[in-house]
């Protein structure tokens, strides 16, 4: 299998997953979602939730009070968005074919999926159905691992080999942006040792194995965190880093 084929499993398998990623992943910090749209300045804005998987970034940006179309190319993933977010307009389509008209959004958000996309194809579409001035930002959730034991749990899991890291963590330059500026922002998720396991569980590294090797792999992760005083019993909050990168239409 080559390296592209095996991105291209793992970029499509979270569909049967999508119950338990509506259960299990994080969500985005409010502070974040404000930064994005700073530029944009106060009121409530148009705003694209691109590539939306479940809602988990689609609920945040509602909560400030925003007008959220959401887009997701996975039908079951779609589903649960709309469970979750049922007063949210939600259309199937992808960052490359985006169904929306020319410039009727003044922001452009994507949570934990840029990296999925065709830059070359996305970008421009993205700048299509933005107005001028409107923001483009991408953000991602990452596992704090300048704590000891969420670096070593990333190890037992793979998640450290597996993760886009930070050079994965990017949004390419564009004739049609201007002012690329990033910012990280601290974040928790409150879990148990079974619920981390939960959500690991929903990671493309874990889904594209076979059925033996995934749970070999959560028994292992599980058996750790039981080994470790800050996880070992009841809930505890694992702490995790937003990363986001925000741009400008011109």
């Amino acid at each position: 299998m080559t390296g592209d084929d095996l991105t291209a499993r793992r970029a499509n398998s979270f569909g049967p997953q999508a119950s338990a990623y509506a259960q299990h992943r994080p969500d985005y910090p409010a502070a974040a979602i404000r930064w994005s749209l700073a530029p944009l300045g106060p009121g409530a804005h148009d705003v694209l939730d691109l590539a939306a998987g479940t809602g988990k970034l689609t609920a945040g940006i509602v909560a400030e009070g925003h007008h959220v179309t959401a887009v997701e190319p996975d039908e079951a993933m779609l589903s649960e968005l709309v469970r979750h977010c049922g007063g949210v307009r939600a259309l199937p389509g992808s960052a490359e074919r985006i169904p929306v008209p020319d410039a009727t959004m003044d922001a452009v958000l994507v949570g934990q999926a840029f990296h999925w996309f065709d830059p070359a194809r996305a970008m421009p579409e993205i700048a299509r159905v933005l107005r001028r001035g409107g923001v483009l930002a991408a953000m991602w959730n990452s596992d704090d691992t300048s704590v000891p034991w969420v670096a070593e749990f990333g190890a037992v899991s793979g998640a450290v080999s597996a993760s886009v890291g930070t050079a994965g963590r990017s949004v390419p330059d564009h004739e049609s942006f201007r002012d690329a500026t990033d910012a990280t922002f601290r974040h928790t998720q409150r879990r148990t040792a079974e619920s981390l396991v939960a959500t690991a569980g929903t990671h493309s590294h874990t889904l594209v194995i076979t059925p033996e090797e995934r749970e070999a792999l959560l028994e292992k992760m599980l058996t750790y965190l039981r080994s470790r005083p800050e996880t070992a019993q009841g809930e505890f909050d694992v702490p995790l880093i937003t990363y986001v990168k925000r741009l400008i239409r011109v």
